[in-house]
């Protein structure tokens, strides 16, 4: 397999995510394509000048004659039956997908057989909005784009999905499917659901609480603004991990509320938010880098994924 910096990219699914990476990519000078099943986002996305297919297998025979990248980008029900399609038209292109979940799209691909040509992705990006009017091609930048380094995953696959994410904008995450899903369950599926928690809280305030409602509100509610069917989605594929950082969050409120009960204050849930909230800022300013000659030696998966762990991040490659 060669390794290109430039490889072109064949995104199936244009939504926000989908499209950002087309648009991405297309400004930074790569071949860009992709198929879509909706008619008004073929004929939107071909009004913008992007080459797109209405057929799957037109798309993927394009992806084969040009050695893409396959990014799948349909919603996470739809999965499955891509990974299907895509196997039964053979080929040999680096298949990824853009995901917020990742044990069980790794399951999906080997159970269609794409085990030896399948790296999960998920760029830490989006907005409240979805569909390709949301689309962006500035939407990676500075991202955390997780690159999967489980067992299966060649080096050749892994450098050319990183070098997309890299190429667009973001910073490579390298992890493993199982630990992705649990972190993710904390900072990003979790917070949907205490957004709408505190949406419906303050809605049940009436319209004198929603007309009060100003900064810590817009901000504390803003992913209650995101398509209902998405977040059901997530949660429903990472079940296990969301209950149990569910359950740490209820544990600390139920704390919290008792000792508000007894005391008059609500103990330590505040100052200790605040310190975890300042250890996170410390870390997005100043993240460990993690060298390409992390890929020598056969250990170089555990040796990524650990980098991972510690938060570290792949900024630049040069193939």
């Amino acid at each position: 397999m060669t390794i290109s910096a430039a490889s072109p990219v064949c995104v199936i699914g244009l939504g926000q995510i989908g499209g950002s990476v087309v648009k991405a990519a297309a400004a930074a000078g790569r071949e860009a394509f992709g198929y879509v099943r909706s008619a008004r986002t073929f004929e939107a996305a071909r009004a913008a000048g992007f080459t797109v297919f209405g057929e799957l297998e037109s798309a993927l025979k394009q992806a084969e004659l040009s050695r893409a990248v396959i990014v799948v980008a349909t919603p996470m029900q739809a999965i499955g039956g891509v990974f299907a399609r895509i196997a039964a038209f053979g080929g040999s292109c680096v298949v990824t997908d853009v995901g917020s979940v990742k044990a069980s799209v790794l399951a999906s691909a080997e159970e269609h057989g794409l085990a030896g040509r399948f790296v999960g992705g998920h760029p830490m990006a989006g907005t409240a909005n979805s569909g390709w009017e949301a689309a962006d091609p500035t939407l990676f930048q500075g991202a955390a784009w997780v690159v999967s380094v489980d067992e299966g995953v060649s080096k050749e696959g892994f450098a050319q999905v990183a070098m997309l994410a890299l190429g667009l904008g973001a910073v490579v995450v390298p992890a493993l499917a199982a630990e992705h899903d649990r972190a993710v369950a904390r900072i990003s599926h979790l917070p949907h659901l205490l957004a709408a928690a505190l949406a419906n809280t303050g809605a049940a305030g009436g319209e004198l609480a929603l007309g009060l409602a100003a900064g810590s509100f817009r901000d504390g509610t803003r992913v209650a603004g995101s398509d209902p069917e998405l977040v059901e989605a997530m949660c429903a594929n990472n079940t296990a991990a969301v209950i149990e950082a569910l359950d740490e969050a209820l544990d600390r409120l139920h704390a919290a509320r008792t000792k508000l009960g007894l005391t008059g204050e609500p103990g330590p849930i505040v100052r200790s938010g605040h310190a975890a909230r300042a250890a996170y800022e410390r870390l997005a300013q100043d993240r460990p880098e993690i060298a390409v000659a992390g890929l020598e030696g056969p250990d170089w998966r555990e040796r990524l994924a650990e980098a991972g762990r510690r938060g570290a991040v792949l900024r630049s490659w040069t193939p």
